[in-house]
């Protein structure tokens, strides 16, 4: 969240935040609030401090065996005042909070302007997009439902739609694609591994800011007011909730696989198929606290270390900078990591279908860009709502820099090597760097 002084003394400049992200919402009522906040505070003030002299004055009058009717009467008074201003207070503050916990972070100066997803900047693109004319490339589904390793109807009959099934050589390849993340996220990043509940309180949902946004995005468990992580990011980012870390020790890496749960609210019918947008799906994910002099450069740092996982698979992909409007929620700066994906529609791609194959530029008849990662430093945004500090050597607290990113997702990574790695044979290739880990160079259709 956002300083509320610091939104006070900076009104023009939050409203043009929120005309660059495009947003919506009508933060008029927070100045008035917080107006009338501090009114109420300045006078339940002076009431107290009132309060207390006629308390000292009544014992004194007592003490000299004088009349305190007259001053108890006036107490009376005060006290009935100032429960009324507390009450008021307690309707007051309540809805300032929720307010001023919709208010999105405040772009960092690099951030491209931009109305839409259109206006993302394209950083780099690494790798050869495959491209063979023997056979048109099918989808990731088309591909595992002809390997039976992927099941969609058995999901469906256990869970409902969103929720795949993965069989065989597929849950291996799953099981494989997690254990080489890690080991690369910590063997090669420096990150340490940690492991983390799947279920955690609307305090940590909030510390991070999916409450009170985006609830209707999450999976709650109402019986004990609990809620399914949508990544790992949630539980991992409020470890050092109400801690004060020291500088010495920062930057903190932090490495998680987490099962992720989401409602996917709205997107009903739309890239509903194969292993793109599921209610129950596999993450790794990346997590760093780091001084705020050092946020942006730990961004570059983060970002590569997603990008390394690709690389050592060989699939092609590109980095994106997200322009203001498409920035996340509480984001200051995103980088999106895009695999290519030759399987799917091109029309759906918002960079147009012309790609650079062996230096020369075609129009491929299928294939398109998949968000696989977004990396991103939330400056202390979510280290003001989880009250997470550090200590300068000089003994001065402030708040750290939270960054978190896919390191990478796993379904997606999954989905993109069915459709860059398939054959003329409908066989699948194991990139070389996962073959320890699968135990075997190809998937091939089961007898």
């Amino acid at each position: 969240m956002l300083d509320m002084k610091w939104v006070r003394e900076n009104r023009a400049e939050i409203e043009k935040m929120l005309r660059d992200r495009r947003s919506k919402l009508d933060i008029a009522p927070l100045y008035d609030w917080d107006a009338e906040r501090r009114k109420m505070l300045s006078e339940l003030e002076r009431l107290q401090a009132e309060r207390n002299k006629s308390a000292d004055q009544v014992g004194r009058v007592k003490a000299q065996k004088g009349d305190i009717a007259t001053l108890l009467q006036g107490m009376e008074s005060g006290k009935m005042k100032i429960k009324e201003l507390e009450t008021k207070l307690a309707d007051v503050e309540p809805k300032l909070n929720d307010l001023l916990l919709r208010l999105n972070n405040i772009p960092d100066a690099s951030v491209p302007q931009g109305g839409s997803a259109a206006d993302n900047k394209e950083m780099r693109r690494v790798g050869v997009i495959p491209h063979n004319s023997l056979f048109a490339p099918k989808s990731h589904l088309e591909i595992g439902e002809a390997l039976g390793i992927l099941d969609f109807k058995s999901g469906a009959k256990l869970s409902g739609s969103g929720f795949p099934v993965l069989r065989g050589q597929g849950a291996a390849l799953e099981r494989a694609l997690i254990n080489f993340m890690l080991d690369v996220h910590t063997q090669e990043h420096g990150y340490r591994e940690v492991f983390t509940p799947y279920l955690v309180t609307p305090e940590s949902m909030r510390g991070t800011g999916q409450l009170p946004r985006f609830e209707e995005e999450l999976f709650r468990v109402e019986r004990d007011d609990l809620y399914l992580i949508p990544t790992a990011e949630v539980s991992v980012t409020n470890l050092h909730r109400d801690e004060v870390l020291d500088e010495r020790d920062l930057p903190k890496k932090y490495v998680c696989y987490s099962a992720c749960f989401r409602r996917e609210a709205g997107s009903y019918g739309q890239e509903t198929k194969g292993l793109i947008r599921n209610h129950q799906f596999n993450k790794v994910e990346l997590v760093q606290f780091t001084k705020p002099e050092d946020s942006l450069e730990t961004l570059e740092l983060l970002t590569a270390s997603a990008e390394k996982i690709l690389y050592k698979l060989k699939i092609p992909y590109r980095v994106m900078v997200l322009c203001t409007a498409d920035l996340g929620f509480a984001s200051a700066k995103t980088y999106d990591i895009e695999v290519w994906m030759p399987g799917e529609d091109p029309e759906k791609d918002a960079g147009g279908r012309p790609h650079p194959v062996g230096g020369e530029t075609i129009a491929l008849p299928r294939g398109r860009w998949r968000e696989i990662s977004s990396c991103s430093t939330f400056t202390d945004f979510q280290a003001r709502r989880m009250n997470i500090k550090f200590k300068r050597a000089d003994g001065k607290k402030e708040f750290v820099h939270t960054l978190n990113g896919s390191g990478v997702a796993v379904g997606r990574t999954f989905a993109a090597l069915l459709e860059n790695y398939q054959q003329p044979d409908g066989s699948v290739l194991i990139p070389e760097a996962l073959q320890p880990y699968t135990g075997f160079d190809r998937i091939k259709p089961e007898p």
